[in-house]
């Protein structure tokens, strides 16, 4: 069966795009057929974050007025052939489409294992039109107090329209200002949101540098977005070790490394 995944945030900046982009990719080299669709009409970058921005030629407006089948606007990604990208459209998309819009994804249903929608931050009419779409929700934020207040408004907001499985993955966590009681750690937000902590993607220069899919083994923001990707197919809630590393007396040297820099 199908998992639908609507993947949002309170706000913009978090790195909600780049989230979607990683976790789709990984989901497909362990071994998933996996759909990406950048519902973030009119502010879409999906396509850039995965490196394909030039091979477009259909997008989600034109599957809805009929001028392709949704297999045509369909992007292979670079880095994995079982992951796939619907784009978005820079053009507006009547509020009557909708209904063409569900059954777009229930088509794509038949061909896919995970069918992951990449949701417009906030709480406006987009966002409650990609909700409809998804059996489940995955909220990203940062440790930072505006995020984390706007992440907790969207919490409230997908249980008012019963989405009952909601889970939360924290961006950009730094391990050393964590350690060293500088920053909130995920496990502080889990309790705080009241929501349940699915996965932790540390602060990488890596995921500025390359596109989705390119991002070296060694790095840490690939260990943590596998971690992440294994705990969605397998039901688990293993957490990436972000603060390992600052633990003890070189841990203490590494911190403090880490402030010159």
């Amino acid at each position: 069966m199908t998992k639908k995944i609507v993947i949002t945030s309170g706000k913009g900046g978090v790195g909600k795009t780049t989230t979607v982009a990683n976790l789709g990719v990984n989901l497909a080299l362990l071994g998933k057929r996996v759909c990406m669709i950048d519902a973030d009409l009119g502010l879409n970058n999906l396509d850039m974050v995965l490196g394909i921005e030039n091979l477009i030629v259909y997008d989600l407006n034109d599957c809805i007025e009929g001028r392709c089948r949704p297999k045509q606007a369909l992007v292979q990604c670079r880095s994995c052939k079982n992951a796939y990208l619907l784009p978005s459209t820079h053009s507006f998309v009547k509020s009557q489409a909708k209904e063409r819009f569900k059954e777009l994804i229930d088509g794509l249903s038949t061909c896919f294992d995970y069918i992951l929608i990449d949701c417009p931050a906030g709480i406006g009419e987009e966002f409650r039109r990609a909700i409809a779409l998804a059996d489940e929700a995955i909220v990203v934020t940062t440790p930072h107090l505006s995020a984390l207040r706007d992440a907790d408004k969207v919490i409230a907001n997908l249980r008012s329209l019963k989405m009952e499985k909601t889970s939360v993955v924290v961006n950009r966590v730094r391990g050393d200002l964590v350690v060293s009681g500088r920053m909130i750690s995920p496990e502080e937000i889990e309790q705080t949101l009241k929501c349940a902590l699915i996965g932790v993607i540390p602060d990488d220069d890596f995921v500025f540098l390359c596109s989705a899919g390119e991002i070296p083994p060694e790095a840490q923001s690939y260990k943590a977005f596998r971690i992440l990707a294994s705990n969605i197919i397998n039901g688990k809630k293993k957490i990436f070790a972000y603060g390992k590393e600052y633990l003890g007396f070189w841990g203490s040297i590494r911190r403090g490394l880490k402030k010159t820099l």
